[in-house]
């Protein structure tokens, strides 16, 4: 199989994805990115990420039962492929080879 390339705010989506397991669906996916980055996200942002994640295989989606809270209307949910689990594992491998790279007065002041 090909490599294929993500971006830095594509691995940020399937990372939460991951994270979530079976509640990972579009406006939780986002208020966790926001949460746990404290960065300022857009709906929007979110699910054209989503959805060039599952064009690449990384991940797939299921519409969830109809919810009371959301008045009767379904979730769109999301989970990791083997494929995408392997990417973040290389990306992991790979940045962590990096930082083992820097210089030690580096290393200092960005650990």
């Amino acid at each position: 199989m090909k490599r294929v390339y993500l971006g830095e705010f594509e691995e940020l989506v399937l990372l939460i994805v991951a994270m979530l397991g079976d509640d990972a669906y579009g406006v939780k996916i986002t208020h966790d990115i926001i949460q746990q980055t404290n960065r300022s996200v857009r709906l929007n942002q979110v699910h054209a990420s989503l959805n060039r994640l599952e064009d690449k295989g990384m991940i797939i989606s299921k519409v969830g039962d109809p919810t009371a809270e959301r008045g009767g209307r379904r979730k769109r949910i999301f989970t990791i492929t083997v494929f995408g689990q392997q990417t973040l594992k290389e990306m992991k491998e790979v940045r962590a080879h990096l930082w083992s790279l820097l210089p030690s007065a580096l290393k200092i002041v960005a650990g």
